[in-house]
């Protein structure tokens, strides 16, 4: 069973925006998976596209065939980290200054191929043991 990983670190988003768009594609198949990213409209979707990505790419180098098909991909493990924060000042009133923190987040994408079925041929059915009469009932 194959498996790859993509890490992609400090990303500029907080991990927690990270997480809801991970949370959708985690366990999904890969075609379905970066048609969801593709489409989903927040800005931390980019970054896990290209992860994902990427991640089916290091499983295709990974391969000494070179050929997988990616309908046989699935999405095995993806969580965000966080990674870290910088810390900035915003001017208030009377002379005061807020801290602002600038998140960021590190995620880790793992690709697993799935299981291929081994259909086998059936098995021939044994013949129903006839019924045994007792002896009584035979004479």
């Amino acid at each position: 069973m194959l498996e790859a990983r993509a890490i992609n670190r400090y990303i500029n988003s907080s991990p927690r925006k990270m997480r809801l768009v991970i949370d959708l594609i985690r366990g999904k198949s890969v075609p379905d998976a970066l048609a969801i990213l593709h489409f989903s409209p927040k800005h931390a979707a980019k970054a896990a596209e290209k992860t994902v990505r990427s991640a089916v790419s290091n499983l295709q180098n990974k391969d000494e065939a070179g050929r997988i098909e990616t309908e046989s991909l699935y999405i095995s493990e993806a969580f965000v980290n966080e990674g870290p924060s910088l810390k900035r000042m915003l001017p208030a009133p009377m002379g005061r200054a807020y801290r602002m923190v600038k998140r960021s987040n590190h995620l880790t994408v793992v690709i697993t191929q799935r299981q291929q079925k081994v259909k086998q041929a059936p098995k021939p059915k044994a013949a129903k043991p006839t019924s045994k009469k007792t002896e009584q009932e035979q004479e």
